[in-house]
């Protein structure tokens, strides 16, 4: 609003001087005060991400010191298809099945306690489920190739022979490497990474079989081969700092909603007052000046 004050004097003829309203003034009008309750909508959404955020950045309840020590059976850590969740990367399993015949794969540029080689893998189908299904497996470490693939003959040769006859396999749960090409070069059918899926690709009878997204990487070693040294996981924090800078961001734009709206109330001001000096300027016959 604006106020205006006019001469007692009627015969003064004086034209009534009208005031500039006050930023407050402008703020309580209707449509600023209805700016401001959308704008209290849209921080209170701000403010239930950032809690959103908040509430997942703080594991309430982590696993026990030493958890990914204690052997599971592996269908109560994870099933087909499904990716691992972070807590259980590293977590020791147990399961039993036979070894797929013509399925034992080499993996190259594995480091065996700083030491390169190669791994062996084999598809393991598992004996427990209904459904058909496989999980990748590594069983052990070469240090030349001539001896991964001499590994593979015995493996071979115990998998033709005694397919009936289970084996039973320990060792750490570990997510899916992600594959890469060969390097540039070498034979198109060299592995670098440790990934199901590549294996997926090459290995036979797998047809309706459900398949593990992780991989196991035995402890006990198979067909001659060396032990792969996997010690335990870093105990991780049972804080995701990442979760709360996402939270502390959603607080921001909370207060930037409000500071939005005070932008906008201060500029309607400062535009009407302006418009009003010009107005008085222009009565008084007195041009405002302009910026050059």
């Amino acid at each position: 609003m604006t106020r205006a004050v006019t001469d007692p004097d009627p015969a003064g003829a004086a034209e009534p001087e009208v005031f500039p309203p006050t930023l407050r003034e402008v703020m309580v009008r209707p449509q600023w005060i209805g700016m401001l309750l959308l704008c209290l909508v849209v921080a209170g959404v701000f403010a239930w991400l950032g809690q959103w955020q908040l509430g997942r950045a703080i594991d309430t309840d982590p696993p026990p010191p030493g958890a990914t020590e204690q052997v599971r059976p592996l269908d109560e850590v994870a099933q087909p298809g499904q990716y691992l969740p972070e807590p259980l990367v590293g977590q020791r399993v147990e399961t039993a099945g036979t070894w797929v015949p013509e399925d034992f794969l080499i993996v190259a540029s594995r480091f065996n306690d700083g030491v390169g080689g190669y791994w062996v893998t084999g598809q393991l189908r598992l004996t427990e489920p209904e459904q058909p299904t496989s999980i990748a497996v590594a069983l052990g470490w070469a240090a030349t190739e001539d001896e991964a693939h001499a590994a593979i003959e015995r493996l071979e040769a115990e998998a033709s022979g005694s397919r009936s006859e289970p084996v039973e396999v320990t060792g750490r749960l570990i997510s899916d490497e992600g594959p890469l090409p060969p390097p540039s070069g070498a034979d198109p059918q060299t592995m670098t990474r440790m990934s199901p899926a590549a294996l997926l690709g090459r290995w036979h009878d797998v047809e309706d079989v459900d398949v593990y997204r992780p991989y196991l990487a035995s402890t006990a070693p198979f067909g001659g081969l060396t032990a792969i040294a996997s010690p335990a996981p870093d105990e991780s924090s049972n804080v995701n700092w990442l979760n709360i800078f996402y939270a502390a961001e959603w607080a921001v734009f909370a207060g930037f909603a409000f500071y939005l709206w005070y932008r906008l109330a201060r500029d309607a001001w400062e535009k009407e007052v302006e418009d009003l000096e010009d107005a008085a300027a222009e009565r008084d016959g007195e041009p405002r000046p302009t910026a050059s």
